[in-house]
């Protein structure tokens, strides 16, 4: 359909380039957004920008935080000897959504895909064995998703750990295979973790 402003234009293309949002549902988040007063929309523009200026990555686990360590890692409650591995901060909520996971964790900020050009080198997989190897660290949980790219990032990371002198376990298989983790309920999943086992190849 022809949009008769290119203003409007401008707005869906920039809206529809978010994943999962289509050129329909753009415009209809546009038009909504057109109709609130330049107030509220000087508050939604300026709560992005802040987010881009101030939100950065926790020096320690590769969490998103406003400190430069974050507040699960700075947490002294925590049991720092235990490390869950998870893809994104989007699995980080969904084991804290669980409340039943005490340790810290260590983001890798994707998994392996050789299909979508990602190799070990884009992960922060360096930080995890510098950490395991510095720090009083006495098991690793691979919490990663049940899928083949999943399997393949907690195999590499098993190469790299398995001469360390820590535990390496992974999560039981109450989340079904091939499932994404942050789709997976909490009470699943906090059985998950609470029955990890350790892992194998």
């Amino acid at each position: 359909m022809k949009i008769p402003s290119k203003y409007i234009e401008n707005a869906v293309d920039q809206i529809s380039s978010l994943p999962g949002i289509g050129r329909r549902t753009a415009l209809r988040l546009v038009l909504q957004l057109l109709n609130r007063s330049k107030e509220e929309i000087d508050d939604f523009s300026n709560a992005f920008q802040l987010m881009k200026d101030n939100v950065v990555k926790c020096k320690t686990c590769g969490n998103v935080s406003d400190f430069p360590v974050c507040e699960i890692c700075s947490n002294e409650n925590r049991d720092h000897g235990l490390v869950c591995v998870v893809e994104d901060i989007r699995d980080v909520l969904a084991i804290e959504a669980t409340e039943t996971y005490k340790g810290v964790y260590h983001v890798l900020g994707g998994i392996i895909s050789p299909m979508d050009g990602v190799g070990p080198s884009d992960l922060n997989i360096n930080s995890l064995i510098d950490r395991v190897q510095q720090s009083e660290i006495r098991e690793v949980i691979f919490a990663l998703s049940a899928t083949m790219e999943g399997d393949t990032t907690n195999f590499f990371l098993y190469r790299k750990l398995k001469d360390s002198n820590v535990i390496v376990s992974s999560l039981s298989r109450g989340v079904a295979v091939g499932a994404e983790l942050q789709y997976a309920d909490e009470i699943t999943l906090g059985r998950s973790i609470a029955n990890r086992q350790p892992f194998s190849v």
